[in-house]
């Protein structure tokens, strides 16, 4: 889904996901490259077209923020990784992230453990 945008305004919406909600003037600060506001103002409606960012009116002027949930472009985010790099297998991704244990605390390694339970349980139900 925002694999498919050009690089700059997946550079915006990135922006958008970091803080929230931004003005114009925010998004232009934080970009790695100067681009003049009016540039910034016709992907911010590139983006309110194709559907990935909203603009709600405040004393500030217009804030834009995305549409989709970060959870739910994180999850499409990381579908297009394991297809793309993984050969679509979940279990080679988690194999290489577990191959990066050493930096891993244990605090996450418990929570991977608790996250394979619970998907072991969630599977079980639905059989």
């Amino acid at each position: 889904m925002l694999n498919k945008l050009p690089p700059r305004e997946r550079q915006i919406v990135d922006i958008l996901y970091r803080c929230g909600q931004c003005t114009v003037a925010e998004i232009i600060a934080a970009l790695p490259v100067e681009l003049s506001g009016s540039a910034v103002r016709a992907m911010l409606r590139r983006l309110e077209d194709k559907g990935f960012v909203t603009r709600t009116d405040s004393d500030r002027g217009f804030l834009f923020s995305p549409v989709v949930a970060d959870s739910v472009a994180r999850k499409s985010a990381l579908s297009e990784v394991v297809r793309t790099f993984f050969n679509g297998s979940a279990a080679g991704a988690a194999s290489a992230l577990l191959g990066m244990s050493e930096r891993l605390d244990e605090r996450e390694l418990d929570e991977l453990e608790q996250m394979i339970a619970r998907a072991r349980e969630d599977r079980e139900r639905g059989r």
